[in-house]
């Protein structure tokens, strides 16, 4: 077993979610949050490129060393599989490394609201699952997706860079195309996805304006398309889709989104308060006919009150998700304020 193969075994056995490899210090884990340094040797510029190498092939390399970034997955047998960035800081090699747990958790184990599961039955429209960098997304994405391909008898394509959870056809035959090594980019995946008879589809990310015009376009001709956006809100989501387009082709975005979209789900991990662990804080909006005038007629400003007056059909603030988090002792007070939308609307009604 390499250096390598130790270090990351060690790191899915002390449950760290991330390792960070950079020259001069020992290498780092996150756990639960916190970083800290491990008492593992200190890297060299040397034993920095080593394992690298040890992660590429010669192609990979090769093409790492002209542009200076590698997004790759990573994966050991028997131990799981792992999401690397390569990049150079000070003239040296470092690397980002995620755990993926390679087992795939079922929806009802992520402390989810159960509108999330219900969300999986729908025939087709946009799903959006959003949150900063390690907020749990491709946990969710794949527990929806898994609820599906144990349920249904369809074909599932998902387009990811790069792979994180692999699965494996049960009811559903899926497939799983991999950015840079099955297909050049995600506009190009999704331009032919469509000849490829999906029911459902996966994009990893909508990054550009060619991906979210692509993703929308299959759930506008009735297929079931999952996606993620780096925002922390759904009127920020919505707001971001809408102002990647140039600004003669909006009104007509708005409309074709207040068609197509169904829910968006924004998440915030915290860290818990009572076990080792973590627990999303969940805002959910589901686009009512309410929702869809506001989209449609760039109203966007009043979603978030929508989503507050509708909790009986299963909408949710953040800030109410983490408050009933803190009342059942999950969460830490100081916890859940600084991790609020409104963190003074918060602190009041937790003091009430």
């Amino acid at each position: 077993m390499s250096f390598l193969n130790d270090m990351l075994r060690n790191a899915v056995e002390a449950k760290a979610s991330d390792i960070h490899i950079n020259v001069g210090s020992p290498p780092l884990y996150r756990i639960h949050t916190v970083v800290a340094p491990t008492d593992l040797p200190i890297v060299t510029p040397e034993g920095a490129i080593r394992l690298a190498k040890e992660m590429m092939n010669d192609k990979r390399w090769a093409d790492f060393e002209i542009k200076r970034d590698s997004d790759f997955s990573y994966e050991i047998a028997g131990v799981g599989r792992f999401r690397v960035n390569a990049h150079y800081q000070r003239n040296s090699v470092a690397l980002s490394i995620r755990t993926i747990n390679s087992k795939v958790r079922a929806l009802e184990q992520l402390f989810l609201p159960d509108i999330v599961k219900k969300l999986t039955y729908l025939p087709r429209g946009l799903i959006l699952v959003t949150g900063g960098t390690g907020s749990g997304k491709s946990t969710t994405l794949a527990g929806m997706v898994d609820a599906i391909n144990n349920r249904e008898q369809g074909h599932i394509i998902t387009l990811e860079d790069p792979i994180e959870y692999s699965f494996i056809s049960n009811k559903c035959a899926i497939e799983q195309r991999e950015v840079g090594s099955d297909v050049p980019s995600f506009a190009s995946g999704l331009r032919h996805v469509l000849r490829q008879d999906p029911d459902t589809i996966l994009v990893g990310e909508m990054r550009d304006l060619e991906t979210v015009s692509a993703a929308i376009t299959a759930a506008e001709t009735g297929h079931l398309v999952f996606s993620t956006l780096h925002t922390v809100n759904a009127p920020q989501t919505i707001e971001r889709i809408i102002d990647v387009y140039p600004s003669d082709e909006q009104n007509q975005i708005r409309s074709m989104l207040a068609n197509t979209l169904q829910a968006v789900i924004s998440q915030t991990l915290f860290k818990r308060a009572d076990q080792p662990g973590m627990i999303p804080g969940v805002e959910i909006m589901l686009c009512t006919p309410a929702v869809r005038n506001c989209i449609r007629e760039n109203r966007i400003f009043e979603i978030l009150n929508v989503i507050e007056t509708s909790r009986a059909i299963g909408m949710q603030t953040l800030d109410s998700s983490i408050k009933q988090l803190f009342v059942n002792g999950y969460i830490t007070k100081e916890d859940a304020i600084s991790q609020a939308a409104h963190p003074e609307k918060l602190e009041r009604s937790l003091a009430a």
